[in-house]
C-alpha cells in the first residue's frame, strides 16, 4: 500500500544519522525529501503542502531532549502530523434512530456493493443482537442487484429488491418502510456508482436521501483512484454532504496518498478501512494504526484488537495455568493454533508487527506450511495421545506419520520440540524467582 512512501520517509529519518541536533539546514533538505515523498504517493499538492508546513514550523520550534537523536524527535513529529492530518481519534458509527440508515455512495468501480455486505458483516458481528437489512437501490449497473443478493447470503442478512421497480428512490422509501414495519434495527443501503460526476445520478441519490434520511452518509473511496478520489469526494460532500469515508483497496500496490487527502479536504472523518478481499476484511480506520503503517513501525493497534477477538480470556487463563505447571498437552497446543488461525494468515499478522520486511516472506510461507503440518500431526493422534494418557511409541508415531501424510522424521522433530517447550515451561518458576533475587541485589 505505502511501500514507496515509507521506504523514502525511511531515507530521509536515516539522513539524521550522525547528526548531533536539528538545525534549520538539515531540517530544510528532509522537508523537500518529505514533501517529494508525499506528491510521488499521490498526495493532494496542497495537503502534501500544509503537512510539510507544520512539520517544519514544529522541528524548528522543538528543544530535542538529551535522551532523544534528532532522527527519533523528526520521526516523532512527522508521525504526530500525520495522526492529526487523518483525525487523530478513531471515529465511531453512529447507531440512533429507528432504524439507523446508512447510505453509501461514490464512484463506479470503487467497490461500494461489497461494501455493504462488509458493514453488515461488520455490524452482524459487533452488534449481533441487531436486525439488518439491506436494500439494492443501485439500479444502474448490471447484475449489482444480483451481486449484493449472493453477498446478503453469504452472511445471512436479509435483502430488499424490487425485480421490477426502475426507480431506485421508490426502492429505497420502500425499503425503509419494510424496516420500519417488521422492526429491524439498521438498514443499509447501496446506491448506483458513477463514472463521473453525473448531473442525474447526483439528483437521484439527493432524492434518496431526501426519502430515507440517513444518519449515514458515507462516501466510498479506492486507494486506487489517487488523487481523483480527493476531488470526487470534496464534490459529494458538497452537494450531499457525507458524514465519514470508507478507504477501499488499501491493501493494493496503489500509491494511496487519498488515504493521507480526503479527510482534510472534506473535513469529515475516515471512518473504515477495506485491507482484503473477503466479506470479513473490514475495520474502524484508525490514525494512529496509519501512522504507524506509513512510517514503517507495523501496526500493532489492530493486532491487538485481532488478538482480544480471537483469544478466548478464560481459555487463556486454563493455558497460563497448565505453562505453569508444564501440565499441558497436544490438545491445548491444538486449540492456541485453532485461535492463531482465525487471526489469518501468518504473513498477515508479520506484516502488523515492527520491523517486518518483505524479503522473510519466503521464511514465513515457511513456518506457515510447519504450523499446518503440526496441526495435522495432532489431529492424526487418537484422543489419549492427544492428552498424553499414552506413549508415542515408534508404531504409534509411524501411524501418526501416516495418518498426517507426514514423514516419521517430521512426527519425531514435533514430539521433540513439544517436550522442550515443556521442559522450558517447568523450568520458568526457578529462572524467574532467579531474575528475582537478581533484580533485588541491584536494588
Amino acid at each position: 500500500m505505502f511501500g514507496a512512501l515509507t521506504e523514502k520517509l525511511q531515507q530521509v529519518f536515516s539522513s539524521f544519522a550522525g547528526k548531533k541536533t536539528l538545525t534549520e539546514e538539515n531540517i530544510q533538505d528532509a522537508i523537500r525529501e518529505v514533501r517529494l515523498a508525499l506528491l510521488d504517493a499521490d498526495v493532494q499538492y496542497g495537503v502534501a503542502s500544509q503537512f510539510v508546513r507544520r512539520v517544519k514550523e514544529k522541528a524548528l520550534g522543538e528543544t530535542v531532549a538529551k535522551s532523544v537523536t534528532p532522527d527519533q524527535q523528526f520521526i516523532k513529529i512527522v508521525h504526530d502530523e500525520l495522526v492529526a492530518l487523518m483525525g487523530s481519534e478513531e471515529a465511531s458509527l453512529t447507531l440512533a434512530g429507528s432504524p439507523t440508515v446508512i447510505l453509501l455512495c461514490g464512484l463506479q468501480g470503487s467497490g461500494k456493493t461489497t461494501q455493504c455486505a462488509k458493514l453488515a458483516a461488520y455490524l452482524k458481528k459487533k452488534e449481533p443482537k441487531k436486525r439488518l437489512l439491506l436494500a439494492a437501490c443501485d439500479l444502474e449497473r448490471p447484475a449489482a442487484v444480483l451481486q449484493l443478493k449472493r453477498l446478503a447470503e453469504q452472511i445471512d442478512v436479509p435483502l430488499f429488491a424490487l425485480d421490477d421497480e426502475k426507480d431506485p428512490v421508490r426502492v429505497a422509501k420502500r425499503a425503509l418502510t419494510e424496516a420500519k414495519t417488521k422492526g429491524f434495527d439498521c438498514l443499509i443501503v447501496d446506491t448506483a456508482g458513477r463514472l463521473h460526476l453525473d448531473e442525474a445520478l447526483m439528483k437521484q441519490l439527493e432524492e434518496i436521501k431526501r426519502e430515507v434520511q440517513p444518519h449515514e452518509l458515507l462516501f466510498v473511496a479506492s486507494a486506487a483512484t489517487g488523487q481523483d478520489a480527493v476531488k470526487v469526494a470534496k464534490e459529494f460532500d458538497e452537494r450531499i454532504s457525507i458524514t465519514g469515508t470508507i478507504l477501499t483497496m488499501l491493501d493494493g500496490s496503489a500509491r494511496a496518498g487519498a488515504a493521507l487527502s480526503i479527510r482534510e479536504v472534506t473535513q469529515k472523518p475516515l471512518k473504515f478501512e477495506g485491507i482484503g478481499e473477503k466479506i470479513e476484511d473490514l475495520q474502524l480506520f484508525n490514525p494512529h494504526s496509519m501512522a504507524d503503517r506509513i512510517l514503517g513501525m507495523g501496526d500493532v493497534i489492530n493486532l491487538v484488537k485481532r488478538a482480544e477477538e480471537h483469544f478466548d480470556e478464560e481459555e487463556g487463563k486454563k493455558l497460563e495455568k497448565k505453562l505453569r505447571k508444564a501440565a499441558f498437552t497436544y490438545d491445548d497446543y491444538l486449540k492456541q493454533m485453532g485461535m492463531v488461525q482465525k487471526m489469518g494468515s501468518f504473513k498477515s499478522i508479520f506484516k502488523m508487527l515492527p520491523g517486518f520486511s518483505d524479503g522473510a516472506d519466503e521464511e514465513i510461507e515457511e513456518s506457515e506450511k510447519e504450523f499446518k503440518r503440526t496441526g495435522s500431526m495432532i489431529l492424526s493422534m487418537t484422543p489419549s495421545e492427544r492428552e498424553e494418557r499414552v506413549e508415542l511409541i515408534p508404531s504409534r508415531r509411524k501411524r501418526i506419520a501416516t495418518g498426517s501424510g507426514t514423514s516419521l522424521d517430521e512426527v519425531n522433530r514435533m514430539v521433540k520440540n513439544f517436550k522442550r517447550l515443556k521442559q522450558v515451561c517447568k523450568a520458568m518458576p526457578s529462572m524467574m524467582k532467579e531474575m528475582k533475587g537478581k533484580e533485588n541485589l541491584w536494588h
